[in-house]
């Protein structure tokens, strides 16, 4: 790729949104693209580096549709980014979780989540695997929120939004204590309820989200934990201060009066992660482990989940109809997926 692509990360990231993408798009729904990765550009400055890399033979304009990589586009996308995307994952939850103002002393702010996209005729089955996580307590929130109009979600399809654990790092953060994520993994139960990681991949060296790459590769084991207590689901590790241990328990105990859940001790512990004299890890759950037991029963869910912030409540008012980016949940409506509490697992 010419140094002046490499040096301009605009370029960079229309290469890869147009490398995710299974359709052509336009300027238009590459701008809000743009918009949703941090880059604000409007349709004509979207033009303008689409006719760049028309130049350069990277894309390619499909009648009034949009643009799509050409063969030359593909190859690029894939050797010139893989070295740009090694810490794009953990800059992008970073953000997330400091755009996060969640309080949960008063149950009001707003959340990270995932937004996942799934067939129409998909959604019953889908909705019953995501009930069953919620209920047994393996998820990050304990509800989640279908949501029928956003210009993000493709058609024929229904998009979920589910909790995102980085909400917790947001917590500590706004509370004075200094977190930083540092695995994704998948944790081991057993019928007796301990816990234990079998694998761990570091958010600041992967090109790729861990959360996802476990998920398309069969690695869980969600609808075994849900039926029977014991499998694998998905959790991610994040290191505070030692002496923020009272802290990080309050901001958790907080947390789970709202309807989150935590591995037993608020998710601090061992749990066969490596010990530090003066730092502390808090393991988290993953709410995409929702997603997981859908995919394990043979639903089709693109991992190339939209991650954004919206308010707390929006999750407990029911099925939204409006775009979630720009509507307020309204009242009076139902709420999805609520469960009883389960006994926590505990570290090994």
């Amino acid at each position: 790729m010419s140094p002046s692509i490499r040096s301009e990360r605009k370029y960079l990231e229309l290469l890869r949104i147009l490398a995710e993408s299974h359709e052509p798009l336009g300027a238009k729904r590459l701008s809000e693209k743009m918009a949703e990765r941090g880059f604000v550009l409007s349709d004509r400055a979207v033009q303008y580096y689409l006719q760049y890399l028309d130049e350069m033979g990277f894309t390619e304009k499909i009648g009034n549709r949009g643009r799509i990589l050409t063969e030359a586009g593909t190859a690029e996308s894939e050797s010139a980014l893989v070295d740009e995307r090694i810490g794009f994952i953990i800059s992008r939850l970073e953000q997330l979780s400091f755009r996060s103002t969640f309080n949960p002393a008063t149950g009001t702010g707003s959340v990270a989540y995932n937004l996942s996209f799934v067939r129409e005729e998909d959604l019953p089955g889908v909705t019953a695997a995501f009930d069953e996580v919620a209920e047994s307590g393996y998820g990050f929130l304990s509800t989640y929120r279908i949501v029928d109009a956003d210009p993000r979600i493709p058609d024929g399809h229904v998009g979920i939004m589910t909790a995102c654990s980085v909400t917790l790092d947001g917590v500590l953060q706004k509370m004075g204590i200094p977190a930083r994520l540092e695995y994704a993994g998948r944790m081991a139960v057993d019928e007796n309820g301990s816990a234990g990681f079998l694998d761990l991949i570091g958010y600041r060296g992967t090109s790729v989200d861990p959360l996802h790459l476990f998920i398309s590769a069969g690695l869980t084991a969600i609808n075994r934990l849900v039926t029977t207590r014991a499998g694998v689901a998905l959790a991610n590790v994040r290191a505070v201060p030692a002496a923020a241990r009272d802290r990080v328990e309050e901001a958790a105990g907080l947390m789970m009066e709202c309807g989150f859940t935590f591995p037993a001790g608020n998710g601090i512990g061992e749990f066969n992660l490596p010990r530090h004299p003066y730092r502390l890890s808090v393991v988290a759950f993953s709410g995409m482990n929702m997603v997981a037991n859908a995919v394990e029963k043979g639903y089709a869910i693109p991992p190339s989940s939209r991650s954004s912030s919206g308010f707390f409540s929006t999750f407990f008012f029911g099925r939204s109809t409006a775009s979630i980016t720009s509507s307020l949940p309204r009242e009076g409506s139902t709420s999805f997926g609520r469960g009883p509490p389960r006994p926590n697992p505990r570290p090994v």
